[in-house]
């Protein structure tokens, strides 16, 4: 860090605090020793302006309080989609990506919405030639058809994924005496269980409400019912598609990261737009959360783990190893109720 001349004594006559530089301009944050915060809003040399509570939001974090741009800031909202939320395929209505989704609803898109933050919806978007060119590693997660000799000839059965998705996948395998694999009718509650076969893959007819059916479509790809926002998350981007300033932006993605490789349709938006601060929702927070947040943090980006507003079906340890690297290495971790708390007071001090 290098110390900079620190600004002249503020309206009250007290000293201003003493404040270092971290990084280089114009990709540079600001130090404040008394009390100790992190300026994210890369105010132009020499002078090193400390930033107008009229313009930027101060937030409360798990680690140091920060102060960021809502001009160069983007709330990314991750794969809050039908596939993983949506009670019509067994997602609990009270499990931890509906509780994120209600907490997103009801404080995060509000005060995005009224800071001027840009919000992206950064979601699962495949095509055919993504299918075609999938790793094996990715096809893995979300379980594949795997072909099993049995009784002479190959059968093509859907194998266990790593992912969860098939939650009870492995009963759908039973070996008999002689070590022939049978493919076994697999039920829950008294109903036949929905099986996977891997990305791509027909999910087949879904029954939603008054009885209708709709076919969901191949599994994450693109303008499928799977692939779509729940309702009332759809409202929200239907809202904000027209807005005359920084409409909502939905942006594909075909891996678990929204940010890997050496460029993405996130990166390019980000970098066209001149964001440099992320804030992180969505679904799952150890894994296509994580997995956006870690490479946004490699690349260059500020990262924001907006922790209520993700959740994940793993066991708690994973959440908190996120929640722990995310604000000690990678960024910093708030919570909704801190973000609505920073754009109100910025509002009141215009």
């Amino acid at each position: 860090m290098t110390a900079i001349e620190s600004p002249k004594p503020d309206i009250n006559g007290d000293p201003p605090p003493r404040r270092s530089l971290i990084g280089t301009y114009p990709n540079h944050w600001l130090h404040s020793s008394s009390p100790p915060s992190f300026d994210l809003t890369r105010p132009s040399p020499p002078e090193y302006a400390l930033p107008s509570p009229k313009d930027s939001i101060s937030l409360s974090t798990t680690t140091t309080p920060i102060v960021i741009s809502p001009s160069k800031t983007a709330l990314v909202i991750i794969d809050m989609q039908n596939f993983f939320l949506s009670l019509y395929l067994g997602r609990p209505a009270d499990g931890a990506g509906n509780n994120a989704k209600r907490r997103l609803l009801d404080t995060a898109i509000p005060a995005a919405r009224k800071a001027g933050i840009q919000i992206i919806w950064l979601n699962w978007g495949l095509t055919d030639e993504d299918i075609e060119n999938m790793p094996p590693s990715t096809r893995r997660a979300f379980g594949f058809e795997a072909t099993l000799e049995g009784q002479g000839k190959n059968k093509s059965l859907p194998a266990i994924d790593a992912h969860g998705v098939n939650q009870a996948a492995a009963d759908h395998f039973m070996q008999d005496k002689n070590g022939v694999l049978e493919e076994k009718e697999l039920t829950e509650n008294g109903k036949p269980k929905r099986i996977y076969k891997g990305l791509g893959s027909e999910v087949g007819p879904v029954s939603i409400e008054d009885g209708k059916v709709v076919d969901a479509g191949r599994l994450l790809m693109r303008d499928t019912w799977n692939a779509a926002l729940p309702p009332a998350l759809d409202a929200a981007y239907k809202e904000g598609q027209v807005l005359k300033e920084k409409p909502d932006v939905w942006i594909h993605k075909n891996r678990m990261s929204g940010l890997w490789g050496s460029s993405t349709p996130c990166t390019e938006f980000l970098e066209q737009a001149g964001i440099s601060t992320l804030v992180f929702a969505g679904v799952n927070t150890d894994q296509c959360v994580a997995g956006s947040l870690q490479d946004a943090f490699t690349k260059g980006w500020d990262c924001i783990l907006l922790k209520d507003a993700c959740g994940t079906t793993s066991p708690d340890s994973a959440r908190e190893c996120i929640e722990f690297n995310s604000a000690r290495t990678w960024g910093f971790v708030t919570v909704c109720n801190g973000l609505e708390k920073g754009v109100q007071a910025m509002l009141e001090a215009q």
